[in-house]
């Protein structure tokens, strides 16, 4: 088997056992949570008649590892369970939250790309000059400040003082595309911060890419500068990128759930916030095993596009 072939085939029974590690993971750190779901739904009759008839209902008086098993067993057939407080399958909650948290995140990354890696090889392009010192200070500057303060702050400008957007997106419904006005602020501050981390990345990466032995022999054969920047340098420097962007999707799908608390949209955040708020312990449950995995996937797929770009680099499997 050639060394690529057997990175990639490490790199597939990694990511095999880690999505196994997430499940049980998942089970074991939501079965520990501390309270009964049963009191927690029997809250209007507490009477330990009900209470019981309520965790027979929902199998929570059989042992953990049976649980464990006809869950597990659920999910390699796409069955997350059954919500507790409303009956309606796990998975509807993931399918109508998915929409608009796919919304954001895909709009995040189409500025995100050119934006960062744009900026960042400007600034390296200009390194130690005046344009590079006002990115690299803005993006320090803006990276500062956490995503929640920022969206006070643009509500407060452009919503409520000049009333050009509105504040949330409460009244559109799932639909956002329909009101781009609503997707303005959000999207603004998640973008805030990761392209921050990518410019810096790229401009640090393009600097070290230039500064190698390789680019200076092409400099020296007479090979343009600009041919030198993008078709030598660029590459090695997008490696690092890659990942980088695979921890940005990550976080947007996985992580958003200030940005949608505070602007109010119907995403996976808002479903994990209200399912936590209410102790649903299976849509908790297919949250977090659906996070996990798309977490494994896309660095999965961040690791094995880094390899190409850079074979002789040996990332790590």
């Amino acid at each position: 088997m050639s060394g690529r072939g057997a990175f990639v085939t490490r790199r597939l029974l990694l990511g095999a056992g880690q999505t196994a590690a997430v499940v049980l993971l998942v089970f074991a750190l939501t079965d520990a949570l501390p309270g009964d779901a049963a009191v927690a739904l029997a809250s209007d009759q507490p009477d330990p008649a009900r209470i019981t008839a309520i965790r027979q209902t929902l199998h929570l008086d059989r042992p953990a590892h049976e649980r464990l098993a006809d869950w597990a067993a659920g999910l390699l057939h796409g069955d997350f369970g059954t919500s507790l407080t409303s009956g309606r399958p796990v998975s509807q909650y993931l399918t109508n939250g998915f929409g608009p948290t796919l919304l954001l995140a895909a709009l995040t990354l189409v500025l995100l790309v050119p934006a960062g890696l744009g900026l960042g090889v400007l600034a390296a392009r200009h390194e130690g000059r005046l344009v590079d010192r006002l990115i690299s200070s803005a993006t320090l500057a803006v990276y500062a400040v956490p995503e929640f303060a920022l969206g006070v702050l643009l509500v407060l400008v452009f919503a409520l003082r000049l009333g050009w957007l509105p504040p949330t997106a409460v009244g559109y419904g799932t639909d956002l595309l329909a009101h781009p006005a609503a997707l303005v602020l959000p999207v603004t501050v998640l973008l805030s911060r990761p392209v921050c981390s990518l410019t810096r990345l790229v401009r640090a990466s393009m600097i070290d890419a230039l500064a190698s032995p390789y680019a200076a022999h092409a400099r020296r054969y007479g090979v343009p500068a600009a041919r030198v920047r993008y078709l030598h340098a660029l590459p090695n420097a997008l490696a690092p990128a890659v990942q980088q962007l695979a921890r940005t999707i990550d976080w947007l799908l996985c992580g958003v759930i200030v940005v949608e608390a505070l602007f109010v949209i119907p995403g996976l955040g808002t479903v994990l916030l209200n399912a936590v708020a209410e102790r649903d312990v299976p849509v908790v449950q297919g949250l977090a095993v659906v996070f996990g995995v798309l977490t494994v996937v896309l660095n999965l797929g961040a690791d094995l596009l880094a390899h190409r770009l850079t074979p002789r680099a040996g990332v790590a499997a």
